[in-house]
């Protein structure tokens, strides 16, 4: 498995003191089995279930709670991209990392607008793809870098943010981009988290975009930072 990641920290800062909850959905048996091999060896992960499709995906979710959903998106009964929605409308708290094969735009563009808070290749390195859940589990967005370079393409950016947003909003998007939690840019700019997450809802709702993810990606397509840099101020 090969591979560097684009990494773009948006979580509020805290340390899982409980292993997280993982739940594998692929419709092959050879594939959970390796997922579950190398999940079962980090003390920190406890892998709570298992789906070979989409609907038993989603009813597991359900029974089960889990943390992070690493989520195939070719399945039978039900296709990946229809279950992270369903899920993210029924259980928000849980996050979604897209593992497929497919490299195509609609299914990338189809992940994260379903609500995915990352999308990995099946050729992820291993080390990689367990640093992903840890950060998918903290709100932090995990794409391979052919997907972020897709997404970048779909976003659309008629207007500069500085025509769409205060100066205010513009530096969190910044700093949001950038990899800063909310923690940091409440640091950074003086101002409590509440505030901090008021502002993130306003630049969502200015920019007409469902999550984060899409709101750093516009960020990167208006000039605001560089795609190279999305996230570089995150920490491994």
């Amino acid at each position: 498995m090969t591979g560097r990641l684009v990494r773009i920290d948006l979580s509020v800062e805290g340390i899982h003191s409980v292993p997280i909850r993982v739940l594998v959905a692929d419709d092959h048996e050879v594939v959970r089995n390796g997922l579950r091999t190398f999940l079962e060896l980090d003390p920190e992960l406890e892998l709570v279930g298992e789906a070979s499709d989409g609907a038993e995906a989603v009813r597991a979710v359900g029974r089960l709670r889990p943390d992070v959903v690493l989520m195939d998106l070719l399945m039978p009964e039900m296709d990946g991209i229809t279950a992270i929605g369903i899920i993210r409308q029924e259980l928000p708290a849980t996050e979604i990392i897209a593992l497929t094969s497919v490299l195509e735009d609609a299914s990338v563009i189809g992940a994260v607008r379903a609500g995915a808070i990352g999308y990995l290749l099946k050729d992820t390195r291993a080390d990689d793809l367990i640093k992903a859940i840890k950060a998918a589990a903290a709100g932090q967005v995990q794409l391979s870098p052919r997907a972020a370079q897709r997404l970048l393409r779909e976003v659309r950016a008629p207007e500069t943010a500085a025509e769409v947003l205060s100066p205010r909003e513009t530096e969190v998007l910044r700093l949001l981009a950038g990899g800063r939690s909310n923690k940091e840019m409440a640091r950074e700019l003086g101002i409590g988290e509440k505030t901090i997450k008021t502002h993130v809802s306003r630049i969502l709702a200015k920019l007409g975009v469902q999550s984060r993810t899409q709101a750093a990606l516009y960020a990167s397509r208006v000039g605001l930072i560089p795609v190279q840099e999305l996230g570089s101020n995150s920490r491994g």
